[in-house]
């Protein structure tokens, strides 16, 4: 009797063990989830995260709060979301600077391993702009600006590894020019200070830079799609401005830290897609020049990969190393 009391005890545990995340994912969430995004406010990482946030509390049902916890490239928030409980209540926003850190950083974390991609949101180009009072009017004019004052000439980003930064190495690399690189801590105080004028030149996301371009505060010389901008019709890609076959998308998902029940990934997924197809999301990510993205879990970390292995080459060919 007591044998079959044990067996039919161990069978329950492993029963038990099976429906508990199913179980969790039924109720989840109960309380509120925090989304970490890993840079300062006012950053496109901030921006886009922030509409993410709001849309998710609509769908999951809580409270989804902002964490904003900036520094080291976006290393410090991105393994906060790494060593944080895999239960759903810590996400993360993710960008192009997840690809890069590897290359820059000794990371605490994998940059594959230690997550559990949930859904990208959105993909879009930077905008090379510069302070009105630089004389240029084009980016053949900024070029040859640049090449009259090898050295002098300043541009400003969110730092070593950011998206700013490898669009502004990108530039230099296919241009042929010597712009020196000011790193800020976060793109939000890069901006301000090309908005007033410290720093003249900012390779920025489209996403935190229109509104400043609408406002007459700053002045697009270029965008880095492969094709322009519906946000910015009139401004040719920087491709077609004077430097062939120049294109730099920055782009956006949300992750958990590695181990995340299947069925509470597919919850948030579900969440994020629907998120996705609403009229204001959609319509704020096209006012701000970013192309909603759609593909399953699986492809998400298929395309982190690729991106991971694409800018290695980018950051040893130009050199790039954290300051």
């Amino acid at each position: 009797m007591s044998h079959l009391l044990s067996r039919l005890t161990k069978a329950a545990a492993v029963l038990l063990a099976l429906t508990a995340p199913a179980a969790a994912a039924d109720d989840y969430p109960t309380r509120p989830v925090r989304l970490i995004i890993p840079f300062p406010p006012g950053g496109s990482n901030d921006v886009v995260g922030r509409l993410v946030a709001q849309q998710l509390s609509i769908k999951l049902g809580q409270t989804v709060f902002v964490d904003n916890r900036g520094g080291a490239g976006g290393t410090i928030g991105t393994e906060a979301c790494a060593n944080a409980a895999p239960d759903g209540y810590t996400l993360c926003i993710i960008s192009i600077a997840h690809a890069v850190n590897p290359w820059l950083h000794k990371l605490s974390y994998d940059p594959i391993k230690s997550f559990t991609p949930i859904s990208i949101f959105a993909t879009g180009p930077n905008v090379l702009v510069i302070h009105p009072s630089l004389p240029v009017a084009s980016v053949k004019e900024l070029i040859a600006l640049a090449k009259q004052k090898p050295g002098e000439l300043n541009y400003a980003s969110a730092g070593v590894g950011s998206f700013q930064n490898l669009g502004g190495e990108l530039f230099k690399l296919m241009a042929g020019v010597n712009i020196v690189h000011v790193p800020y801590k976060g793109g939000g105080p890069a901006m301000q200070d090309v908005i007033s004028g410290h720093v003249k030149i900012m390779f920025s996301s489209l996403v935190q830079t229109t509104p400043f371009i609408q406002s007459g505060q700053l002045k697009a010389l270029g965008t880095g799609g492969a094709k322009r901008s519906p946000v910015l019709p009139d401004v040719p890609t920087i491709a077609e401005a004077g430097v062939p076959g120049y294109v730099a998308d920055n782009w956006w998902g949300i992750a958990a830290p590695a181990g995340l029940p299947a069925p509470i990934v597919e919850k948030v997924y579900a969440a994020s897609q629907a998120s996705l197809n609403t009229p204001e999301l959609k319509g704020a990510f096209d006012r701000e020049g970013a192309s909603v993205l759609v593909m399953s879990t699986a492809a998400f970390a298929d395309y982190i990969k690729k991106e991971i292995a694409k800018w290695e080459r980018v950051t040893k060919e130009a050199k790039m190393a954290v300051q």
